[in-house]
């Protein structure tokens, strides 16, 4: 369901596809081995792969927290793992005139959660003819996704993927309803499972978000099982000194071993 990624490399394979790299573009060295390393991991294992970092960090719990290295030099970097690995990139935009913009430099555009309802966005995003990739937000059904989807798509763009990361328990914790799914698939898009921010414990109150990283391998697994279609899962060489969300990251060393897992759940309920 992703040919109209033109990168995207082992769709024959039947594996699901994985969006995945560190939350935040900290510096071309750690980006251009992050990316290096997953490259090998999911050519190996025959995994169709897309590198996922953010050029800016917009939604911050502390105003003191890490937003980025400036936008033009994350975006750039962005651009140069595209182009010299050969892979799709995505980032998120946090507002309209971002669009354009950051679809200079990449091939899929992500809607974060908390901004999946917003019109202009979602229209400025699909005018760029990019790929558009929105996330569930943590307060919506997955239903009321369908209204998301059909944004785009009349804005002339029917090259959408919807992302599920939970849904808000109470005022510090998130749960993932498996039901919502196979209902955001009915509206005839792939659909990823977020398995590193749907274990996210908002609104500490150290103003850190925190998470559970050690459940990762059970959500994706879940999701799987279930029939997503993706992966997206946020992962980091030293996710302790990240400079964002490195509470809810994979450490990369423990990345291939739960992707061989996840192999074999998949081809067990094909």
């Amino acid at each position: 369901m992703l040919n109209y990624l033109d990168k995207i490399k082992h769709t024959e394979s039947g594996n699901f596809f994985l969006m995945a790299g560190p939350c935040a573009i900290e510096g071309e060295d750690i980006a251009l081995r992050i990316a290096e390393k997953i490259i090998s991991i999911t050519d190996k294992l025959k995994i169709p792969y897309i590198f996922k970092g953010s050029y800016r960090k917009a939604n911050r719990s502390k105003g003191s927290s890490f937003t980025g290295i400036g936008d033009e030099k994350a975006l750039r970097i962005l651009e140069r793992i595209g182009r010299e690995f050969g892979v799709p990139t995505v980032t998120d935009i946090h507002e309209s005139d971002e669009a354009a913009m950051a679809a200079a430099y990449v091939d899929v555009l992500q809607i974060p959660a908390f901004l999946c309802r917003q019109t202009d966005l979602l229209i400025a995003a699909a005018h760029t003819g990019k790929v558009v990739n929105v996330k569930k937000g943590q307060f919506l059904s997955a239903g009321s996704m369908k209204f998301a989807v059909e944004k785009i798509k009349e804005a002339g763009n029917d090259k959408v993927i919807l992302t599920d990361r939970g849904n808000t328990f109470g005022y510090q914790d998130l749960i993932v309803d498996y039901r919502g799914l196979p209902e955001m698939q009915s509206f005839g898009v792939p659909v990823v499972m977020d398995c590193t921010h749907s274990l996210q414990q908002p609104n500490q109150s150290s103003g850190v978000t925190g998470g559970k990283p050690e459940l990762i391998s059970t959500i994706a697994k879940a999701a799987i099982a279930v029939g997503a279609d993706g992966l997206f899962i946020e992962t980091h060489p030293d996710p302790a000194n990240a400079k964002s969300d490195g509470a809810n990251m994979l450490h990369l060393d423990l990345l291939e071993e739960t992707l061989v897992k996840l192999i074999r759940v998949r081809q067990a309920i094909l």
